[in-house]
């Protein structure tokens, strides 16, 4: 059963992608990242708890490759861009796709995906067949980054 509606859904998937393009280009904007517009729970986002998942090192902690305004967090990573003023440059959409599946957004991207168990390579034993945060914590995360306003 699976196969016959996956191919249906992955045909769809394409189309949307393709139609956002399209409308984005014929409205002058360029092309724009396909994002997941709708929150993954009817619970909304807390950033005090979204700040405590990004420093939990027992969840892959956001601070290996991102610097935030954390100061009792001094010394950071650089590989991935500093997410001081993410709330102002992103939207929650964005954001939340970022923390899904980078890789929506950059092909080449080292930043795992928090939300997705499937198509994943060299992945931890106890990372197989799950995912690294639960839905309720990419929305926090997500409040959280959007709470960082700034330059």
């Amino acid at each position: 059963m699976r196969g016959a509606i996956w191919p249906e859904r992955l045909a769809a998937a394409i189309l949307l992608m393709l139609l956002q393009v399209l409308v984005a280009g014929a409205a002058g904007s360029g092309p724009t990242l396909p994002s997941l517009a709708t929150p993954l729970t009817a619970v909304p986002g807390d950033p005090v708890r979204g700040r405590q998942v990004v420093r939990d090192i027992n969840k892959a902690t956001c601070l290996i490759c991102h610097a935030m305004p954390i100061p009792e967090e001094p010394d950071p990573g650089n590989i991935g861009p500093d997410l001081a003023g993410a709330g102002s440059r992103f939207t929650a959409a964005e954001l939340r796709q970022r923390v899904v599946d980078a890789s929506v957004a950059n092909p080449g991207t080292v930043m795992p995906p928090y939300y997705r168990r499937d198509g994943l390579y060299r992945v931890l034993d106890r990372y197989k067949g799950v995912t690294v945060y639960s839905a309720q914590d990419v929305e926090d995360v997500v409040a959280y980054l959007l709470s960082l306003k700034g330059p």
